[in-house]
Order: structure tokens, then C-alpha cells, then sequence
């Protein structure tokens, strides 16, 4: 069992749903202030939207493109203590239009943990001990091999990482990837690829996370900001599975939670970053994704892949490419609703598997 001290997940992770009215509107009943915010316009074309307390509010990075860090002060106005406060522009708030937004709080700003090897001084961060998450803001060395403080106190395993002062490439590092050579992005569908230029084939650990020189991720004067998770039992969990082609009982992959957000992508192949939540229809049957290298409106439709959220972990269905394929790999990352055991050791199920 995934005994979890996490009792209540959605006071670090949750999601958010809004009509857009073209004007500004506060979205509230987040539960926090987040640190992390990912939106997206559900029923529209529109980029997805990601933002930091870093960064700033007015500071826009889009999953599915490479572009520089853009400069909007009526996207999202500010981060509040119970949400955040949107502007009027078509991104996050048209009328018409439906959005979702992941939030994600870390929130502690001093006395990051760094050694003698941690040769890059972030210029921000913030991070939870807790959730074992963080967002760190620094600006490139251009020393190949350099260590960057990352905050969780554990290793991470899921990095991913982006230039914010000019175009470049999102590089993901993922340990279901098995390698600390092999990286994904995840501003296209690329497969994996495999290259000591990026981690400087170097396994993180519980302080830092190594980097190359590449532009991507290290150029001497050149900003960037990460966003590191590591497992935490009964909160979040980020694996590698097998799809077995099996479209009457597909995979299952033990969480040790119920999912209230799940995002998979096969690795050996192209094919799109799929993000559900249990917000959105789009799990247990209902037929509807985004994707993060995308900015598609969400699919619906019976036709369409789905993933269904059990207590101890979730199940995408179908037996194709995208999530399912027979024998293929896909790695995920999986956020939770309730953990499945508490500390306690009291069970909290509702529909296992």
C-alpha cells in the first residue's frame, strides 16, 4: 500500500474550470496561492498559457511552441491568495469560450539546500518539502557539467525545463525514461532521444540536478526557469508503464491514489503528450484530451482515447498509439484527488482496481 501524510492533496495540486467573459474575473476556490499555473482554452485554439510566481503574472510561456517568454499584462493579472485574477485577453478569458486551469503551490523562498557542487545561484525559486515540488529561475553558467539547486530534498523525477529570453526547445527529463542520457520535449511529439549533451549523463540527486552547456538548458547568460516533481507516496507519482493492446481490459498502473490529473506520452515513437483530469469530461468513459504540444481544442467523442481514474490508479483506455499499443512504453505523470491509504493506516477507497 502507498501510505501517504498528504491527506489532502488539493491543498498543493488542483484544478479549475471557467467560462471566459472577456473581461477581468477573479477565479477563485482554488485553495491556494498558486506558484504554478497551466491553462487552457478547452473549446479553442488558443496556445496553452503557463506561468509562474517567478516569472511574474504578466510573463507567458506556451507548452506547444518554442517561443521566448512573452510580455502580456492582460492574460492573468496576478496570483491571489485563493487563485488568480484574469485579464481580457482571448488566451484565458474570451466569451464564448470554456478553459481549464492545473495549479500547482510550492512557496518557500529561503534556505534552499545547496552543496559545494551546486555552481549555479539561482536567481529565484520556490519550493515544498512537503509536496516535493519547485520552481527555480536562474540564469545559464555556460560551464559544462554545472549543478543547479533544485529544492526538493529527494532526487527528481521529473524535470522540465525551458529558455525563457529567447526560442528554444522545452527538455524534459522523466526517470520512466531509464536513462540519464535520454530526454523528451514537450513542445512537440517527438520520440525520446537519447545524448549526453543535456543531463551530462548524470542521475540527479537529493540537491542537485546536472546540466550541459547546451543552449537548451545552460548558455552563459541566458534565463531559464524549471519545474521539478519527485514521487511523494499518496500525492504524485511519475513512471513508466507497458501498454498491453488490450482494448477490453487495458493497462493498469498502480498510482496508490485517485488521479485528479494524468498526463502520458509514449516514448519510443511520435505521438502527442495526453492530459486528463477529473474535472473535465474526459475520464471513466466520457471521451475528452488536450494535449500539451498542441494547441488543438480538447477532444470529444466516444472516438477519442479516454483514462479511466480508479482509487489506486488509472487505466487509458483503448488499444491504439496513443496510450495502449501493445508492448509499447509511456511515461506519466500522475497527480492525486485522495490518497488510497492515509498515514493512519485507514483505507479511503472508492472504486479500486
Amino acid at each position: 500500500m502507498a501510505y501517504s501524510t498528504i491527506l489532502k492533496p488539493s491543498d498543493y495540486f488542483n484544478t479549475k474550470l471557467w467560462n471566459g467573459n472577456s473581461s477581468t474575473q477573479a477565479i477563485t476556490g482554488v485553495g491556494f496561492q498558486p506558484d504554478f499555473v497551466w491553462g487552457k482554452q478547452r473549446t479553442g485554439t488558443e496556445s496553452h498559457q503557463l506561468l509562474d510566481v517567478l516569472r511574474g503574472a504578466n510573463n507567458i510561456l506556451t507548452s506547444n511552441t518554442d517561443a521566448a517568454a512573452l510580455a502580456d499584462s492582460n492574460i492573468l493579472n496576478s496570483f491571489d491568495s485563493d487563485g488568480y485574477t484574469l485579464g481580457n485577453q482571448n488566451q484565458l478569458n474570451d466569451t464564448g469560450y470554456t478553459y481549464v486551469g492545473w495549479n500547482w503551490k510550492a512557496g518557500t523562498t529561503s534556505g534552499i539546500t545547496t552543496n559545494g557542487s551546486s555552481n549555479i545561484t539561482p536567481s529565484g525559486y520556490s519550493f515544498n518539502a512537503t509536496s516535493k515540488f519547485s520552481v527555480i529561475k536562474w540564469s545559464g553558467s555556460g560551464v559544462d557539467g554545472a549543478y543547479l539547486p533544485h529544492g526538493l530534498g529527494v532526487a527528481p523525477s521529473v524535470a522540465i525545463i525551458k529558455k525563457t529570453s529567447a526560442s528554444e526547445e522545452w527538455v524534459v527529463y522523466h526517470i520512466g525514461l531509464q536513462s540519464n542520457q535520454a530526454y523528451l520535449r514537450l513542445n512537440n511529439n517527438a520520440a525520446k532521444v537519447t545524448s549526453s549533451g543535456i543531463w551530462y549523463s548524470y542521475t540527479p540527486d537529493a540537491t542537485n540536478i546536472r546540466l550541459s552547456n547546451d543552449t537548451w538548458v545552460n548558455a552563459s547568460g541566458s534565463d531559464y526557469v524549471g519545474y521539478f516533481f519527485s514521487n511523494t507516496s499518496g500525492y504524485q507519482k511519475h513512471g513508466l508503464y507497458n501498454g498491453n493492446g488490450n482494448a477490453t481490459k487495458p493497462a493498469f498502473i498502480y498510482t496508490g491514489f485517485k488521479p485528479a490529473f494524468v498526463m502520458l506520452k509514449v516514448t519510443s515513437v511520435a505521438d502527442s503528450w495526453n492530459m486528463y483530469d477529473n474535472r473535465r469530461l474526459g475520464y471513466n468513459g466520457t471521451g475528452s484530451r488536450l494535449k500539451a504540444d498542441s494547441n488543438v481544442a480538447e477532444d470529444t467523442g466516444s472516438a477519442y482515447q479516454t483514462c479511466n481514474f480508479y482509487s489506486n490508479g488509472f487505466s487509458p483506455q483503448g488499444n491504439d498509439l496513443t496510450s495502449n499499443q501493445s508492448g509499447t512504453p509511456y511515461i506519466y505523470m500522475a497527480f492525486a484527488e485522495t490518497p488510497f491509504v492515509a498515514n493512519s493506516g485507514d483505507s479511503v477507497p472508492t472504486t479500486a482496481r
